[in-house]
């Protein structure tokens, strides 16, 4: 019996890095799944993998309520009900304030946390219908402490932690949970191109208790655990998943 199984499941940003990894452990715990995103050759190719009676893929920006409502549609037309939100597609820009273009920073904001808030609005209804569900926010480390060079990804990812407890506060009478997820450094190809382009990644590793970066397995387990049954008394709650970044004096 998987964790998941009898769950339709929607998730953004699910073509690579960790997204990818949410898709395939989904499926892996019974889940059927719809993903988006806007790589679309390797999205296509993720879903092809995992065949058409348990994964569905289609184009999808996060920025667009016009995709928003196509994304939630597929899902309804192909499994008949929607159990779970993983907003998980965001983007990281690495620049200082000085530095950094009024566009670039809006572009963050957008993507990250106006994605995010626009997936929350999209299942509400699809939620109350299925008598209740489970929304995912990712969020980061960065939306609990401030980074030098993140101040765009801060502010988002702080964004997806408070909207996180509103939503929570709001949909609660209608047994839909919300919780947000807070990785610290994951081995993935978008974190992998900000080290390259001046984060200092010996440095990063030095300040963790476990002295190594996550697998993106190990934040599926995580995300796996709040879109089940058995975290039904968690919500509005911060996960955190940062090899003990957070437990030391810095902090």
């Amino acid at each position: 019996m998987g964790r998941l199984d009898g769950k339709v499941a929607l998730i953004t940003g699910g073509a690579r890095g960790m997204g990818k990894s949410h898709v395939r452990h989904f499926v892996a715990q019974g889940a059927r799944v719809v993903f988006g995103d806007v790589l679309d050759d390797k999205g296509a190719y993720v879903a092809a993998q995992l065949g058409e009676q348990s994964c569905r893929y289609r184009h999808h920006d996060v920025t667009s309520e016009a995709d928003w409502d196509a994304v939630v549609a597929l899902a309804l037309d192909a499994f008949g009900r929607l159990d779970t939100l993983v907003n998980n597609a965001g983007i990281l820009t690495f620049a200082p304030i000085a530095d950094m273009t009024l566009e670039a920073f809006r572009r963050v904001l957008e993507v990250n946390a106006v994605g995010c808030w626009l997936g929350m609005k999209s299942v509400i209804g699809p939620m109350k219908a299925a008598g209740g569900g489970s929304i995912v926010n990712i969020s980061s480390t960065e939306g609990i402490t401030g980074a030098a060079g993140l101040s765009a990804y801060s502010a988002s990812k702080f964004a997806i932690r408070g909207m996180t407890k509103a939503a929570a506060q709001e949909l609660g009478q209608y047994g839909i949970r919300v919780n947000s997820v807070h990785p610290g450094g994951v081995l993935t190809r978008m974190v992998m191109d900000q080290a390259n382009s001046g984060m200092d990644g010996e440095r990063f590793l030095s300040n963790l208790p476990l002295n190594r970066f996550a697998e993106p397995a190990e934040i599926s387990r995580l995300v796996t655990y709040l879109a089940s049954d058995e975290s039904s008394y968690s919500t509005g709650a911060e996960f955190i998943a940062d090899g003990g970044l957070l437990s030391g004096p810095g902090y």
